[in-house]
């Protein structure tokens, strides 16, 4: 294809793409700060800790402004071009409709680089500082770190826990929801107390069942062995940086589901970002078709909209373990990649 055609479009497109990322970039600032202008009146923080707290979330915005931005900029670019007769102009000096697509994604393979290292670098720093800023406003302290249903099955014995809240210390921390089972004697609590430094768990009145008899609660605590480490909970896999996320992808002292999350998020933050190519050739094919700008507002709905409901949909199926974390994280972009294909076909 000549390279005035490709210029051409690339000058069209880029235009196109910047007005894209201003709005996407404006929409989310506004809807970040319309879920919080309630709490900021309430609170009126000193202006420095509400610009923390946006500043920390502007990279997830900008990432997620950079990607969308991308069939938004390649749908209006194509109509406007359909509209004023541009493409059918190409097309009857001799270059294919489909040649002016595949120039699209080189482009946007460098947006793609910008937002892996935004993604990787300064979005899981972001989110944690995001939480501790609203803590300031607050005016509280961080609520101390959880760790929901834990369990330790040395030979012998079941620990298990609904929730183990921190003490900051180290080395004591909260039990909620307790069991233990040593041997054939099976104790139950609500309420507990873990003492890292002295190896035990203490259970409030605990009920204690033993085979062939009758349940009967204890009228003092309980304190049993307990060799365990005490460890800090881990944070969100969001929040998390690379290194430490592929490292609890195979850390078997964390639940299957905690392992599972952390394999997803880590592949995602390959997959997001590539998302800007794969929607520049699904983006592409689909504006070959589009005659009007109507049609092309249209189409950047039902284009986001269709995505994001996959993407929303798939964390929850790695998680619980319905999907291979890796191909949960991929198949979002799988399938735009599958409706530029069938799109294609279509044109050629």
């Amino acid at each position: 294809m000549p390279p005035i055609l490709i210029r051409l479009v690339l000058a069209e497109v880029t235009r196109w793409y910047a007005a894209g990322v201003a709005l996407f970039l404006s929409l989310q600032l506004v809807d970040a700060l319309s879920s919080t202008v309630a709490k900021l009146l309430m609170y009126r923080p000193p202006i420095e800790k509400a610009a923390a707290a946006f500043f920390s979330i502007a990279p997830s915005i900008l990432n997620k402004s950079l990607v969308l931005a991308v069939p938004f900029a390649i749908l209006l670019a194509f109509s406007r071009m359909q509209r004023d007769s541009e493409l059918k102009a190409i097309s009857a000096g001799g270059v294919p409709p489909l040649r002016l697509v595949w120039p699209l994604a080189l482009p946007f393979l460098l947006v793609a680089a910008l937002a892996y290292v935004n993604g990787d670098r300064l979005v899981p720093a972001g989110l944690a500082r995001w939480d501790t800023a609203w803590f300031n406003i607050y005016s509280i302290p961080v609520p101390p770190t959880t760790q929901k249903r834990y369990t330790y099955a040395p030979p012998g014995a079941l620990y298990y826990a609904g929730s183990v809240v921190s003490d900051g210390n180290g080395q004591t921390a909260q039990l909620q929801g307790v069991m233990v089972q040593i041997g054939q004697k099976t104790l139950t609590a609500s309420i507990g107390t873990w003492d890292s430094g002295k190896r035990t768990w203490t259970l409030l009145s605990p009920w204690i069942s033993l085979p062939g008899q009758n349940p009967r609660q204890a009228t003092a605590p309980v304190t049993v062995p307990q060799a365990d480490t005490l460890r800090r909970p881990p944070a969100a896999a969001e929040q998390t940086p690379t290194a430490e996320l592929r490292a609890r992808t195979t850390d078997a002292r964390l639940l299957p589901a905690d392992r599972r999350d952390a394999a997803f998020q880590l592949t995602r933050r390959v997959a997001d970002p590539l998302t800007a190519v794969v929607f520049a050739l699904a983006a592409g094919a689909l504006g070959l078709l589009l005659r009007n700008r109507a049609a092309a507002f249209a189409a950047v709905l039902v284009f986001l909209v269709g995505f994001y409901a996959l993407w929303a949909t798939v964390p929850g199926l790695a998680r619980a373990g319905a999907l291979d974390p890796a191909l949960a994280a991929w198949l979002p972009n799988l399938a735009f990649l599958l409706l530029a294909a069938a799109l294609t076909w279509r044109l050629r």
